[in-house]
């Protein structure tokens, strides 16, 4: 049923070795794996990977409570320029991975890049935080968003029971997970299914907006700048918001080896989807003014219901339905994203090694996909979802900030390594400052919760000495792990 994965190095000097069978050829050679070896195949196609992107960066939030950024800046005009300035920082961040993706053509993400520049601890610390916590957090809270609004339309009139929540959104998990073991085409297929849908939500509520000002409905953009000042601590935060409602444009370096001429796809793909989410983060939030004031927006339990309920009546029953279908484009798109990084970790010896087998007949990392069902189950019915991720917030950044500092690093530790498609250096600089900026945001605004969540971090350090460096380990302990001497 599975087949240890054929592993092609990076290149020459690279660290990135393959772990079974000896040292394979490098996908830049282009000489094919020998005979007899199972590859994930090359089906994330342009349109897929910009189907990857907007899928997970569009989840719940514009449409729900799109106000951290209107609360921290106290004005409609300051609130439209951070959600413009953080798109075009996140493109910045998005196109120093564009570049990693097209000079280190491996799958893995943060992963791969950091192991490349900065050697296998800090790689193996990432991968650590994300398999264990990160990730089924994250796909838990975006699930749960999913079970919440699929029921909505049937609980209109009472609160939906929090039993019927979690059950729903298991089922949707397994879904998921079911999905993803059993087709990446068809993966891909509901992809682009689902971003076509979350489009077309966000088309929903621009139009009308377009429409409401071309009739001169204008009012709360006069003295668009003047309102309630700023504090100090305000607009960073503001900004952190609108950071975090852009996060998810590096998952399509996830899954660099499936993308087809990834040269040009990749940061065709990025270029693209970036430009279509910040216009379309823009254009929505300018049609919830002309319709809704900053006082009323701030109150909304749901801002896209209550603009759908003034302008389109009874519609606005849908609004749910494009939610809930949102939130599983999120969670297909980051379950088919991550776990390629545990499937790439698994394959460099940093996880047990039945994560890199492939299934041989369906072509997908079918047990790096399983392994996040039970973690994410159990951080569902039995964990602190929104603490666990506010103490790692930080890492997100911390870990994205050093890629980006490695793509600088590779430029003078590695010049003639080739580089298809390269940034002006002080793109990479300015955002490895605002990954830094982000951190110590993080640590002044919450230190008790980043401090434990530097904490939990740090428990990777001695795990891979355990794990990883440690030679002399028992047979138990070694079968455990899933290597065979």
């Amino acid at each position: 049923m599975f087949r240890k994965a054929a592993v092609p190095t990076v290149s020459n000097g690279s660290y990135l070795q393959g772990q079974a069978n000896g040292k394979l050829s490098s996908m830049d050679s282009g000489q094919p794996a020998r005979q007899g070896k199972v590859v994930l195949k090359k089906k994330v196609t342009l349109l897929r990977g910009i189907s990857i992107i907007i899928g997970t960066i569009i989840g719940a939030g514009i449409f729900i409570s799109p106000k951290g950024i209107l609360k921290n800046t106290g004005s409609v005009g300051m609130s439209l320029t951070v959600w413009t300035v953080c798109g075009i920082l996140s493109l910045f961040g998005a196109l120093c991975y564009a570049e990693l993706g097209t000079c280190i053509k491996k799958s893995g993400g943060h992963y791969t890049y950091i192991l490349e520049a900065f050697g296998p601890l800090p790689a193996f610390v990432r991968v650590w935080v994300e398999l264990l916590i990160i990730r089924p957090a994250a796909t838990a809270v975006i699930s749960l968003a999913f079970g919440r609004y699929i029921l909505e339309p049937f609980f209109m009139q009472c609160e939906i029971p929090e039993l019927a929540i979690k059950l729903v959104t298991a089922v949707g998990i397994t879904l998921v997970m079911v999905l993803n073991s059993t087709s990446v085409s068809w993966s891909a297929r509901i992809q682009m299914f689902l971003t076509f849908c979350k489009l077309v939500a966000i088309l929903i509520i621009i139009v009308p907006g377009v429409i409401q000002l071309i009739k001169g409905e204008t009012e709360h953009f006069k003295n668009a700048f003047a309102g309630n000042d700023a504090s100090i601590m305000g607009l960073p935060l503001a900004f952190y918001s609108g950071m975090y409602a852009y996060s998810g444009w590096f998952y399509l370096n996830f899954v660099t080896e499936e993308v087809e001429n990834p040269e040009k796809n990749i940061p065709l793909a990025i270029c693209i989807s970036m430009i279509i989410v910040t216009v379309g983060y823009v254009l929505t939030n300018v049609a919830y003014f002309t319709t809704i004031s900053p006082g009323e927006l701030l109150l909304s339990k749901a801002v896209a219901v209550t603009f759908a309920e003034r302008l389109m009546g009874d519609f606005s029953l849908a609004v749910p339905v494009f939610v809930a279908l949102s939130c599983f484009g999120s969670m297909n798109g980051g379950v088919f994203a991550v776990s390629r990084m545990f499937f790439v970790a698994s394959r460099e010896g940093h996880l047990p090694e039945i994560l890199s087998m492939i299934h041989v007949r369906k072509h997908t990392p079918l047990p790096a996909v399983i392994v996040l069902h039970p973690l994410t189950m159990i951080m569902l019915f039995n964990g602190d979802l929104y603490s666990l991720l506010n103490f790692l917030s930080f890492a997100r950044w911390l870990f994205i900030g050093l890629v980006v500092a490695g793509l600088i690093y590779l430029r003078y530790k590695r010049p003639d390594m080739p580089r298809p498609f390269k940034v002006p250096l002080f793109i990479p600089a300015l955002f490895s400052f605002t990954c830094l900026f982000m951190v110590a945001l993080s640590l002044y605004a919450d230190p008790v919760n980043t401090g434990i969540g530097f904490a939990i971090t740090l428990t990777g350090i001695p795990a891979y000495y355990l794990f990883i460096v440690w030679d002399n380990k028992p047979k138990w302990f070694r079968k455990l792990l899933g290597k065979s001497c």
